[in-house]
């Protein structure tokens, strides 16, 4: 993680703000968190993006990232890695460079991975569970 150049920790809602928020108070970085529609207080930017059976949005406030800052995302699972991908775009909307996401878990059958590499995302796990 430290070599990431990370200057401050996005974390996706919601286990992603425990796992995020404790490597941010960690390495002494700042919090951004990245909520689901409708629940920040302030003006916020957002960005649509498509589930397996749907459609959901996430949302920040843009002026929690100062343009350029490295930010790297934290998540607990990293499945077929959509909402992954759209926390990098937000995040890039907003200004920041996006280059790493660390998860505790990848499922690599799903293919999140890979999807994030095409983001322009690196991608680390503490484990990872294949299928059957």
């Amino acid at each position: 993680m430290r070599g990431s150049g990370a200057e401050a920790i996005a974390g996706m809602e919601a286990r992603g703000f425990i796992f995020g928020a404790s490597v941010a108070a960690k390495l002494a970085l700042p919090f951004l968190p990245i909520r689901k529609s409708g629940k920040l207080p302030c003006e916020t930017i957002g960005v649509d993006y498509a589930l397996e059976y749907g459609s959901d949005r996430l949302e920040m406030d843009p002026a929690s990232v100062v343009s350029g800052q490295r930010v790297a995302m934290v998540d607990d699972l990293l499945a077929t890695g959509g909402t992954a991908c759209a926390t990098a775009t937000l995040l890039r909307k907003a200004g920041a460079v996006v280059e790493h996401a660390f998860f505790v878990i990848d499922l690599p059958d799903l293919g999140g991975a890979k999807k994030l590499s095409e983001c322009g995302v690196a991608t680390a796990a503490l484990m990872e569970f294949e299928g059957d």
